[in-house]
């Protein structure tokens, strides 16, 4: 792919852009990173803000969420004010053309919308340098989540 091709993020709405987060996410996390399926997909989904990136042509590049209120509560220390941001994906093909870092800002954007003070992640180790240019800090211990290890961060968000 060509670094000069467009892209748009978007909130996905519909079922087929939702479809095409969960394909992304497929490709990324069970394909290459060997997660199990049965344990990409939960019970968050349902009431998960999505935010999908497309190429100009249609084709999906990123995915990302966002969980708030009681959905976010397990992951965020149980703040309502925080919201949690999640299964962020950016396909091989879309990597280092700044898809990520924009999903990220989409998904703090859908934070603010809804009135959150911060966003709190959970952080494969590798790519803590990457949320670290975003602004976020490392909290708490490394632990393990589907055999990888993360580490928690999170950002205040601008008022």
């Amino acid at each position: 792919m060509s670094g000069t091709r467009a892209y748009v993020i978007r909130v996905a709405e519909d079922p087929a852009d939702r479809e095409a987060c969960f394909a992304v996410r497929k490709e990324v996390f069970v394909g290459e990173q060997g997660v199990p399926e049965d344990i990409e997909y939960d019970a968050h989904d349902a009431g998960a803000v999505h935010v999908l990136a497309v190429r100009e042509d249609g084709v999906p590049l990123g995915t990302g969420r966002l969980l708030y209120g009681a959905g976010a509560a397990a992951k965020t220390g149980g703040d309502p004010a925080v919201g949690s941001l999640g299964r962020l994906a950016v396909t091989r093909e879309a990597r280092g053309l700044g898809v990520g870092a924009a999903l990220v800002r989409a998904v703090e954007d859908a934070a603010h919308a809804r009135g959150l003070t911060a966003v709190d992640l959970h952080a494969q180790t590798h790519a803590l340098g990457f949320y670290e240019r975003l602004g976020y800090r490392a909290y708490g211990p490394e632990f393990p989540d589907a055999g990888i290890p993360h580490r928690a961060m999170r950002r205040a968000l601008p008022r």
